[in-house]
C-alpha cells in the first residue's frame, strides 16, 4: 500500500500539469503513448499474441488514433488508418502461409482500434474551449471510485462482489467507491461554480458519480476477466505499486467514454 500511495503522490502532480497547464497536444501524445503501451500489455504481455510484427502494427495504430482524435477525426484519415492496419494484419497472415490464425488478427484489430479510441475520449473532452474545466471529471470519478473501493474494501470488505473474476473486490468496497466518487463530483462541481464562475447542475454531478462508479467497476472487471483467462497477476510493472497501464487505467476505458457521452447529452456545466 505504501508504494502505491508514494507513486500516486509523485505522478498525480505531473498528470495535472499535463492536463491543465501544458499545450493540449501534450495530452494527446500522453494518451497515444498510454494506448500503445496498453495494447502491448494486452497482446504480448498476456501471451495472447506473441507475433512481434502484429503487436507492433497494433501498437503503432494505437498511438496514431489519439493524435487523429486531437486533429478532429477526419473521416478520410480514419479510413486510411483502418485500411493500412487491416492490410498489414492480413498481409502477415498471407506471408505466414496462414499460420497466423484469424482469431489473432481479430484480437489485434480489437486491441489496436478499440482501446485507443476509448482512451481518446480524454482527448476529445479536453480539446473544446471549455475542456480544461471538464477534463478533470473522468479522473475525479475514476480515481476517487478506485481509491474509495480500495481503502474501504481493505478495512470493511467482507462480501465478495465477483470472487472468481476479482477476488479482492467487495460490495462494501464498491459502496465506498460510490461515496467517494459522488462526494468528489459535488466538490469539484462546487469548485467550478465558486472559483471559475461556471453555471453547474449539482443533481447531474451526483448522477455522474453514480454512473461513473458503475462504469469504473465494470471496466475493472472486464480486464480482470482477461487476466484470469490468461493466468497473469498484472499486465505489467511500469507503475510501481499499481502494475501496468491497463492495471491502473483499465476502468478509464469505460469511464472516459461515458463521461464524454454524458457531457454531450446531460452537461453538468450548463454555461461557460
Amino acid at each position: 500500500m505504501r508504494k502505491r500511495i508514494i507513486t500516486a503522490v509523485l505522478l498525480i502532480p505531473l498528470l495535472l500539469a499535463i492536463l491543465l497547464v501544458a499545450p493540449k497536444i501534450m495530452t494527446a501524445i500522453l494518451v497515444a503513448c498510454m494506448s500503445a503501451l496498453a495494447v502491448y500489455e494486452l497482446l504480448y504481455g498476456t501471451g495472447l499474441v506473441r507475433h512481434l510484427r502484429l503487436v507492433a502494427y497494433s501498437a503503432v495504430t494505437a498511438f496514431v488514433i489519439p493524435i487523429w482524435s486531437y486533429f478532429g477525426m477526419s473521416a478520410a484519415w480514419g479510413q486510411i488508418i483502418l485500411l493500412v492496419f487491416f492490410c498489414a494484419l492480413f498481409g502477415e497472415a498471407m506471408a505466414s502461409h496462414v499460420k497466423v490464425r484469424f482469431e489473432k488478427v481479430c484480437i489485434c484489430l480489437m486491441a489496436g482500434l478499440l482501446i485507443p479510441y476509448l482512451f481518446s475520449s480524454l482527448v476529445r473532452i479536453l480539446t473544446p474551449v471549455n475542456g480544461r474545466y471538464l477534463i478533470m471529471i473522468p479522473f475525479v470519478v475514476a480515481f476517487l471510485s478506485d481509491s474509495g473501493a480500495y481503502f474501504v474494501g481493505c478495512r470493511f470488505g467482507k462480501r465478495k462482489l465477483a470472487p472468481v473474476i476479482s477476488p479482492n473486490k467487495s460490495i462494501e468496497g464498491v459502496a465506498g467507491g460510490l461515496t467517494f466518487a459522488v462526494v468528489g463530483m459535488l466538490l469539484y462541481t462546487a469548485i467550478m461554480q465558486l472559483v471559475f464562475k461556471l453555471q453547474v447542475n449539482y443533481a447531474l454531478a451526483i448522477l455522474y458519480g453514480v454512473l461513473g462508479t458503475a462504469a469504473d467497476v465494470f471496466g475493472d472487471l472486464c480486464f480482470s476477466v482477461i487476466k484470469r483467462q490468461t493466468g497473469i497477476k498484472d499486465y505489467g510493472n511500469l507503475i510501481p505499486g499499481h502494475g501496468g497501464i491497463l492495471d491502473r487505467f483499465d476502468s478509464m476505458l469505460v469511464v472516459a467514454p461515458l463521461i464524454e457521452l454524458l457531457l454531450a447529452v446531460l452537461p453538468v456545466v450548463t454555461k461557460v
